[in-house]
């Protein structure tokens, strides 16, 4: 038995599912592996993300102990979004996942196409 957060599972690779469920948060953490953004740039670099989706997929990662969350005192308010030292455990299955996934990548001119549909 497994167990994280307070919820048990049979298996460590539920476990690990577990934590990406959710259609933005593999996209969160790839954009983190970069380093430190703030919401603003997040959201910026994620296409056709909400606000309200954005700010809850960044919640439950932040519960999941994958990132951590600064906030600076200051106005207009600064937050930072980075990996945790758990987060940054999972730097190279998320690598590896990216350079499978490249196999199916689109040439550009399909890719921009797909894209302007899904708008």
């Amino acid at each position: 038995m497994y167990e994280l957060n307070g919820k048990n599972y049979q298996c460590p690779i539920e476990l690990s599912v577990s934590l990406f469920s959710g259609k933005w948060k593999t996209t969160i953490l790839c954009k983190l592996l970069d380093g430190k953004k703030r919401y603003g740039e997040l959201k910026n670099l994620i296409e056709n993300i909400n606000h309200k989706m954005l700010a809850e997929q960044l919640r439950e990662l932040e519960k999941a102990g994958i990132i951590k969350r600064h906030v600076y005192p200051v106005v207009p308010p600064k937050v930072e979004y980075e990996l945790t030292a758990l987060g940054e455990g999972l730097r190279p299955a998320i690598e590896y996942l990216q350079q499978w996934g490249k196999q199916f990548q689109l040439p550009d001119e399909e890719a921009q196409s797909m894209a302007n549909e899904a708008k």
